[in-house]
């Protein structure tokens, strides 16, 4: 019976080609689905077909066998990449049929000669151990995201007003990845000083084997609750997913930061140098919740006993197709604080977003 209906996937699978539709899924509960598969990530796969106005988004562990000619990149959960074609052999097991990814992009732009082949190997791998699929022939938008956050509140009591704003942009190539964000509160009221808050970051990772990773990462901060004009840090270091799947990630990361600040007052600005080591984890098969958290810590190596933290919580809720609501908060520490600031500041924010 498994044989037959993996016959009929690959049947259709070659009928549909004519007309674009060369990827099939069938599911655990029999239905199949004839299209084209544009991406998988976070344990949910994307598909366009013919007969919808909107993609069908579909959980990963529910495909049970899947046909297509299209070439991906495909990551695993060891941490190994691969660019090449995807197909099951049954519906626990799969052969990428792997190629030269820089042939292969030649070929797509037109520019691979005719006595050039791919060059490439066959790999059988459990789908389970698939955690990101796309396709190579999407473009620069398909390996594009981004994210806003917008969220207001005005108090009639002492003419209370708030605004803050979050966003994110992130490219995924085939070797490396690279994401930037910037947030920022405004608060005033009455009779108090205004509130101001501003932090942006920027950061390159390459992928290594075995889920390692090397990093740089660019940071930056301006807090009116700490009296920091701005503190720009510049960190370099290695990292590696200890957990890789398609229901959470789990890594750390450590290396050295060069700290330097300067601020609101007459305190002279001062640089440093720092370790750091740090940890994410990331969940996102808990329904339509996600949960995302990572902790910073920065002992000083130029600084007597100066030991800075920076930690981050979001859950996000999915509510209406690329529309959700976030609860987050994010809280900076630092022991040697300037004179006339504080220790700690934090932020509690509701926002409504949007993504890509």
């Amino acid at each position: 019976m498994k044989k037959g209906l993996l016959f009929l996937v690959f049947v259709l699978a070659f009928f549909f080609e004519s007309s674009g539709q060369t990827d099939s899924l069938l599911l655990s509960n029999g239905n199949l689905i004839v299209g084209e598969i544009k991406s998988m990530d976070k344990g949910v796969l994307t598909i366009e077909t013919d007969y919808s106005d909107s993609d069908f988004k579909v959980t990963w562990g529910e495909i049970r066998e899947i046909a297509s000619k299209t070439k991906y990149l495909i990551t695993l959960s060891n941490g190994k990449r691969y660019n090449g074609t995807l197909n099951s052999i049954d519906s626990i097991r799969a052969e990428i049929d792997t190629y030269d990814p820089e042939s292969i992009l030649r070929s797509i732009r037109g520019k691979r000669t005719e006595t050039e082949q791919p060059i490439g190997g066959k790999e059988l791998v459990n789908l389970s151990e698939i955690v990101y699929l796309n396709a190579l022939d999407e473009g620069f938008w398909s390996r594009l995201s981004a994210n806003i956050d917008l969220g207001w509140s005005i108090t009639k009591a002492n003419n209370l007003t708030q605004f803050n704003i979050r966003s994110g942009l992130g490219y995924l190539a085939d070797r490396w990845k690279a994401s930037s964000s910037y947030n920022s509160l405004r608060s005033t009221q009455d009779e108090v000083a205004d509130v101001k808050r501003t932090d942006g970051s920027f950061a390159f990772n390459y992928f290594l084997p075995k889920d390692w990773f090397l990093l740089y990462n660019f940071t930056y901060l301006s807090n009116t609750e700490q009296l920091i004009k701005s503190r720009v840090g510049n960190q370099i270091g290695l990292g590696k997913y200890l957990i890789h799947t398609n229901k959470t990630y789990f890594g750390f990361q450590t290396g050295i930061n060069l700290n330097s600040e300067s601020y609101f007052d007459e305190t002279p600005s001062r640089n440093s140098g720092e370790a750091m080591i740090g940890a994410e984890l990331n969940l996102y098969d808990i329904g339509d919740l996600t949960l995302l958290t990572n902790l910073m810590a920065y002992p000083s190596l130029t600084e007597s006993n100066r030991f800075r933290t920076d930690f981050k919580l979001d859950v996000k809720y999915d509510f209406l197709d690329d529309f959700y609501v976030k609860v987050g908060t994010t809280m900076n520490f630092d022991n040697q604080p300037i004179e006339g600031a504080t220790k700690l500041d934090y932020i509690f924010q509701t926002t409504v977003g949007w993504e890509l």
